[in-house]
């Protein structure tokens, strides 16, 4: 997009006119051509994969750009362009070639010197820094194994693909990279323009009959009545997620060294603190984080919750069903129970009216009064244990 806006290339440039190599085979007289737009939408109807079997473990021989070439003319496109989405790592290989090729510099320098850089991302590379591993790289692990364990993925390089899959970052960095997308309004200008900036997070395609949208580069998508711009990434060992909610500039990032749904982490996280964040920026502030939101006049409760010590009852408290633990959290002004495991701790999340004393009642989701909630104490007024009613939780820290 950078050099879009330089007057360097147009995106609807075919491939073709800034990669002479390319000659991978349209398959489909009727086609519009492979454009670099069609590579930043995954619309271009080319193959997901480079024709090299670099995602087979353990190895994950992953080829060299030069290998890469070499391939394309034995590979043909899946579907006519623009009509169908297919995520394609040999399109944004192409597009990182395109870079190479029409700024004159090599891909990993171009990122570093005209984005990394200036962003202040000094813990973000193009390519997996071989010089930290054993130190801040992260081993990667892989899924579950049958016998309940992970196993360590061995150090891989991307080489040729590494536009598409190579990168390595940390979550400081890649909340500088979301906090200046969230600063870059209206018509300022930093690395490239804001409007250039909402061009690539607008939706340009949209897979007919399904909620698959993307924008120039990122993934669009909407839930609960909110739209969310961002991306995925997975590689042999990890598992990341950058999500962004521009109107409320709520960003998450979920970054895992193991084969599992990064997203569900950065989107559970999302729910968790949303209102609050929200709450607590509004400008009128009629509805700050520490109201008494339990006093919804149900009989028998206690309007006194902000002049409870959350402190006194959080914690980890064990014995539930098969071993399941409880987590006592501050919520709302008062507290809330999470049971875990989970894979949703919102819905997980059984927020406390206190009544008096040690003894709080479950909010139903209506809001009417549940489940009564004891905290029992030892000789010296310590909690020690929960009970409802019959059962109990024993805390154990």
């Amino acid at each position: 997009m950078q050099l879009r806006d330089g007057g360097h290339l147009d995106l609807r440039d075919p491939v073709q006119k800034h990669l002479s190599f390319y000659d991978l085979e349209q398959q489909y007289d009727e086609s519009t051509p492979v454009t670099l737009e069609g590579l930043l939408t995954h619309s271009a109807g080319l193959p997901r994969e480079s024709d090299h079997p670099y995602w087979s473990g353990p190895e994950y021989p992953f080829p060299t750009k030069d290998e890469v070439i070499a391939r394309l003319s034995d590979q043909k496109t899946l579907y006519p362009s623009r009509t169908e989405y297919q995520y394609s790592n040999l399109g944004l290989s192409l597009a990182g070639y395109i870079v190479e090729e029409v700024s004159g510099t090599p891909y990993d320098q171009y990122v570093r010197s005209h984005i990394l850089g200036p962003l202040g991302m000094d813990d973000t590379y193009s390519e997996m820094p071989r010089e930290h591993i054993g130190g801040q790289l992260a081993m990667g692990y892989t899924d579950l194994t049958r016998q309940g364990g992970r196993n360590e993925v061995p150090f891989f390089e991307a080489k040729g693909i590494s536009a598409a899959a190579g990168y390595a970052s940390s979550v400081d960095d890649l909340a500088k990279f979301a906090m200046w997308q969230f600063r870059l309004r209206s018509d300022a200008e930093e690395i490239i323009h804001a409007y250039t900036l909402a061009e690539m997070q607008r939706v340009h395609f949209a897979r007919p009959g399904s909620n698959t949208m993307r924008g120039l580069g990122f993934q669009v998508s909407a839930r609960d009545g909110e739209t969310f711009v961002g991306h995925g990434g997975s590689c042999p060992g990890f598992r990341t997620t950058l999500s962004l909610q521009n109107d409320s500039k709520i960003a998450t990032v979920a970054m895992v060294n193991a084969m599992v749904n990064a997203g569900k982490y950065s989107t559970g996280v999302y729910d968790l603190v949303a209102d609050a964040i929200k709450s607590a920026t509004a400008e009128d502030n009629e509805n700050p984080v520490t109201a008494d939101v339990n006093s919804n006049g149900s009989e028998g409760q206690s309007n006194d919750d902000a002049q409870i010590d959350p402190t006194r009852y959080m914690g980890t408290y064990t014995g539930g069903l098969g071993g399941s633990e409880t987590v006592v959290v501050r919520w709302k002004g008062s507290i809330a129970t999470l049971s875990l495991p989970t894979d949703n701790p919102r819905q997980s999340l059984s927020e406390l009216a206190h009544v008096e004393g040690d003894t709080f009642r479950r909010l139903n989701n209506d809001g009417e009064l549940g489940t009564e909630v004891i905290f029992e104490t030892d000789d010296q007024d310590r909690v020690f244990r929960m009970r409802t009613p019959l059962n109990y939780r024993t805390r154990v820290n």
